[in-house]
């Protein structure tokens, strides 16, 4: 579910973009980011119309990636512990499902205003966050879904930071044109914060300090491995066990390497291994908690 919301809103932002004039637009950072394509197929489907390329994402059956696929997955996984989650729960997830299968949306992308289409299921998606807080008891359930949310959300934080200074061959100095730092916030929800929080012009260096560091931004990479952090801890768990430990050692110390780094350390590091070694420790972490609370025995 998280996985789809961070779709919808990069799609969203992505698409505007396109239209703007004068923009050297290109859809290749977004399929990097959601698409497991090679290099061949992205360079495919970047050839298509904003159109098409929305459908692949949206609703194509064939793209692992499509929300129609993680919405049904989503609908699965739900129905295999229907137990433990909420009736309504359930039956927001279900509305959602029949929605995005619904044949009609498919024609709306292609025919209608495709930004009417996306605010449609991004409010779906709303309503499935809504209900979660509204109805789910605070016990492991709940917070098991808090894992995965905030897990998903960090490593796409760090995917879209990475990808977009990648363009940049990861130098602050390549691209001081304020409209692409805005449409890099656009495309994670944080160009309203920013300007609240800052106040200064699109400086690059404001806009990755928000991305990483500002616990007042819901998908900055701290505040959610701070909310990964927490959801762990809070499951009732045996605390001496193997399992537990050596999870809450590998977000302890991401956690840790994340709040007492700064912007020097950086540009010290170099943002491409900082990054780059971020998303293999989230890997390692979700590998982990596969292994140790999902996997068959």
């Amino acid at each position: 579910m998280e996985r789809s919301d961070g779709i919808l809103r990069m799609l969203k932002t992505n698409y505007a973009y396109s239209q703007d004039d004068g923009t050297d637009f290109s859809w290749r950072s977004m399929l990097n980011i959601f698409s497991d394509g090679t290099e061949e197929q992205i360079n495919q489907i970047i050839t298509q119309s904003n159109r098409e390329v929305l459908k692949y994402l949206i609703t194509d059956k064939n793209n692992c990636n499509s929300v129609l696929n993680i919405i049904s997955n989503a609908r699965e996984n739900a129905r295999s512990v229907q137990d433990n989650v909420t009736k309504e729960l359930w039956q927001c997830l279900n509305d959602y499902y029949h929605t995005i299968r619904d044949s009609h949306l498919t024609q709306s992308i292609q025919y209608d205003d495709p930004i009417s289409v996306i605010d449609d299921l991004i409010r779906q998606g709303l309503y499935y966050y809504g209900t979660t807080e509204i109805t789910m008891p605070r016990g492991e359930g709940y917070y098991f879904i808090n894992l995965g949310k905030f897990l998903e959300r960090t490593i796409q934080s760090v995917d879209t930071l990475d990808v977009k200074l990648r363009e940049l061959d990861y130098s602050l100095e390549t691209s001081e044109d304020p409209t692409y730092w805005k449409y890099l916030l656009l495309s994670i929800s944080g160009y309203e914060i920013f300007l609240k929080s800052y106040r200064s012009v699109l400086e690059p260096k404001n806009v990755i300090d928000q991305i990483i560091w500002n616990n007042s931004f819901p998908r900055s990479i701290l505040y959610s491995v701070t909310r990964l952090k927490q959801s762990f801890e809070t499951i009732k768990s045996d605390k001496s066990i193997e399992s537990y430990q050596t999870v809450s050692f590998m977000i302890g110390k991401l956690h840790a390497n994340i709040k007492y780094t700064d912007m020097a350390d950086l540009e010290r590091i170099g943002f491409k291994k900082y990054l780059q070694s971020t998303k293999q420790e989230l890997l390692a972490i979700g590998n982990a908690l596969n292994h140790y609370y999902f996997a068959s025995k």
